[in-house]
């Protein structure tokens, strides 16, 4: 008796079947789930994703032995993608192991960024300009003068803790006081608690181009700097000292700039002493008194433009600004030890 499951039985029972090759179509039917096009039942197209068909890195599958060619036919278009609202462009890196697609915007694209403030404005303001009302609330500083001064510094205008404690050159940072001293103009250190003795106790006077205060001189307006210019010279010829000291390159621009009616060319500004011509309060009225009693008319102060002492100023270096000061330091050395000779009185 023959064994079961011999191989004549097995081919026998495959004999036996329909002509077909052995397929999962009769029981899982995965022809059913296969999305076909329904505009166009005889132009069957497998839906692809436009961004698969576009990459470069991407290669297309083979199509199916059971559908028709992918190609679509005039009968249904494909939909094309919507383009992107700003230009890219791809810039391919290729290296040995992958390849990096990197999206750079358009460069045609506006910057963003504003376009620069002008430095000034009309009236002579600067960009930074602060109206009088601003600081409205803070006191004035009076000037410290007397008959007889030896140097009368002219400063700016009042900061902000100048005008708060009521002390000329108050804030830590300016150096006035540190260079009054280091140049020999003051025999000893002084500070700005000590400004209304100075004209007393060294013949030294004080007074501002600008009465108004305000944090920076950006926020004073080259009209209200101008206009300041007469009531300094009526100044120097009431109390005529003998040395004006403007304390800073844009008092002096002012001054000249009233004088000549003209800002000054390139070249033509230095610091130290000026020309004979440029003395300040000068007189030409034979009847005219000063504060000390001197009648008749006068030469005027001689001016020296030293830099300045703000702790926002600068342009220069200490050692420059030392080297400034020291001339006018100097000068004032040797001229009180005159008047001391000459029994003038003057303060030491």
């Amino acid at each position: 008796m023959a064994p079961h499951g011999t191989e004549e039985d097995a081919t026998a029972l495959v004999a036996d079947l329909p002509g077909q090759e052995p397929s999962f179509n009769g029981r899982l039917q995965l022809k059913n789930f296969m999305f076909i096009s329904k505009t166009n039942s005889e132009s069957q197209v497998v839906r692809r994703s436009s961004r698969l068909a576009k990459s470069p890195s991407t290669v297309s599958p083979s199509p199916s032995p059971s559908t028709p060619s992918s190609q679509p036919s005039a009968a249904s278009p494909v939909k094309k993608p919507r383009p992107a609202k700003r230009k890219v462009e791809e810039i391919t890196t290729s290296t040995t192991t992958s390849t990096t697609t990197t999206a750079v915007v358009n460069r045609s694209t506006p910057s963003a960024s504003p376009a620069k403030r002008s430095r000034s404005s009309g009236g002579g303001r600067s960009s930074g300009y602060a109206p009088p009302s601003m600081y409205a609330h803070l006191p004035g500083l009076p000037d410290a003068v007397a008959p007889n001064m030896l140097i009368f510094f002219i400063g700016l205008n009042p900061g902000i803790e100048t005008a708060r404690t009521g002390h000329a050159y108050a804030h830590p940072s300016n150096l006035f006081w540190k260079l009054l001293y280091s140049s020999g103009i003051t025999p000893v250190p002084c500070k700005a608690a000590e400004d209304r003795g100075m004209p007393e106790r060294y013949g030294l006077g004080l007074t501002n181009i600008v009465a108004r205060p305000s944090r920076s001189g950006a926020e004073l307006s080259r009209v209200e700097m101008d206009a300041g210019v007469a009531a300094l010279e009526a100044k120097c010829a009431r109390w005529r000292p003998e040395v004006v000291c403007v304390v800073g390159k844009s008092i002096w621009e002012s001054i000249f700039r009233v004088r000549r009616g003209r800002p000054l060319a390139k070249g033509e500004f230095r610091y130290g002493w000026q020309d004979e011509n440029e003395r300040m309060g000068v007189v030409e009225d034979d009847d005219a008194v000063a504060e000390d009693g001197q009648r008749g008319r006068w030469g005027g102060a001689r001016v020296f433009v030293s830099s300045s002492t703000s702790g926002l100023a600068a342009s220069l270096r200490p050692e420059e600004k030392e080297r400034i000061w020291k001339e006018l330091g100097d000068w004032c050395v040797q001229r009180r030890k005159e008047r001391e000779a000459a029994g003038a009185g003057v303060p030491s």
